[in-house]
């Protein structure tokens, strides 16, 4: 009986396994998880901290009786101004922002700048005047490039970081299940304990109750995070999700606009953007931020992405293409017509972003990045106590058996 009491003690459980799954794994990739969550923590809101930060280009006052300029004219103007031809502009729902104009500036005998691939150079208008208030570049926005490369690549970009930071993320799956399985109460009655913070207790189950309860109330952003992340570490990975999914993901990178017809050129009247922008809301009825895309050559299309803005709605575009000489519809595409699994992987992007609900999903993702910025520490802080107390029962341990030796009877 008590040799089979003995072997039920020592049988290895699958609590067991996936506590030192967590543990070596935690210790291996701390460090970089610790970096990869901190700067996706800083990244969630890139965009409204940029804007505030450089408020002075970002932020427009109308003046009083003043309106906005159509935009036809403003692309003229722009155009005009910096001598250069404007491919595609962003209009926002927010009245006090700028429009932001991308440009293809020309280097030296006509050749596209250095390093541009047909990108162009994004120039910030003032709607209500047509004044350019700057760029997009800034030292705000070098700040946040910085955070996206330790965040991407660890600025090891030709040093195989790519690689790194996708093998941490892997890493982070298996810590976030194994995670799980470690929340998961033995004992109903202790049930509780795994949703709350006993912040009386002493400092080190404080610090315990941080890691398993923040890591439980976190953990189904952490894993939408992790397993879209990975599409940007590994071509396999990303390859192997979209045959899951039955539809490429970031397959909208390599879309190219519908073919306009270069014969209806001779009789065509030069189109007006305003009654394009018209058409979409046509298909489109709500309010919400455009993005327009000119067309690229004679055979190209003009192309309207249109997206909802508010602090909780669903962000996915919908889209229209126009021919650019008849301005007719050429294909219309609404997000919530898509099949499920095409919604999915076209908002694979704004699904690892935090970006797909709004503001509202954004600061659920902030806060699921900061949990997860601490979780490498608050584990390393279990760790070491049991260690400490580990080597404390050892000693301890060990001068118990000194003194039982040291009255051990002498026998003859």
């Amino acid at each position: 009986m008590k040799h089979r009491k003995k072997h039920m003690k020592n049988k290895y459980s699958f609590r067991k396994f996936s506590n030192d799954i967590h543990l070596w794994l935690g210790i291996a990739s701390g460090l970089v998880l610790f970096v990869v969550c901190l700067t996706g923590t800083i990244l969630t809101f890139e965009k409204e901290i940029v804007e505030w930060a450089d408020a002075e280009r970002y932020h427009v006052e109308a003046a009083a009786g003043s309106n906005i300029i159509p935009i036809d004219e403003l692309v003229a103007k722009t155009e005009a101004g910096l001598k250069a031809k404007v491919t595609g502009v962003e209009i926002p729902a927010n009245p006090n922002a700028v429009y932001r104009f991308t440009v293809q500036e020309k280097g030296p005998k006509g050749k596209k700048p250095e390093g541009g691939k047909g990108g162009g150079k994004t120039y910030l208008v003032n709607p209500y005047n047509g004044d350019i208030t700057g760029t997009t570049k800034s030292a705000t926005a070098e700040f946040f490039s910085t955070m996206m490369g330790l965040h991407r690549w660890l600025l090891l970009q030709d040093s195989g970081g790519k690689i790194i930071v996708g093998a941490a993320t892997i890493i982070f799956v298996f810590l976030v299940l194994s995670g799980l399985v470690l929340w998961w109460p033995v004992k109903l009655r202790n049930w509780k304990q795994g949703f709350q913070i006993k912040f009386s207790a002493n400092w080190k189950r404080v610090n315990h109750d941080l890691h398993n309860t923040l890591g439980f109330y976190a953990f189904i952003v952490l894993l939408i995070m992790s397993l879209t992340g990975l599409c940007w570490s590994f071509e396999w990975y990303k390859t192997g999700l979209s045959d899951v999914l039955g539809d490429e993901v970031f397959k909208q990178r390599k879309e190219k606009p519908m073919p306009s017809d270069p014969l209806n050129a001779t009789q065509a009247e030069k189109l007006m953007l305003a009654s394009l922008i018209s058409k979409a809301d046509q298909s489109f009825p709500y309010e919400g931020n455009y993005r327009l895309r000119f067309p690229a050559d004679s055979a190209g299309s003009y192309v309207i992405n249109k997206s909802r803005s508010g602090f909780f709605v669903l962000t996915a575009a919908d889209k229209i293409q126009f021919e650019q000489y008849t301005g007719a519809v050429l294909k219309t595409e609404k997000f919530s017509d898509k099949p499920l699994n095409e919604q999915v992987a076209s908002s694979v992007r704004s699904l690892h972003l935090g970006d797909i609900y709004g503001t509202f999903s954004k600061i659920i993702y902030f806060l699921a990045c900061l949990f997860a910025t601490s979780l490498p520490i608050t584990g390393t802080i279990i760790w070491i106590n049991k260690l400490k107390k580990k080597n404390k029962k050892e000693a301890t341990g060990k001068r118990r058996v000194q003194r039982l030796k040291q009255h051990q009877p002498v026998t003859v």
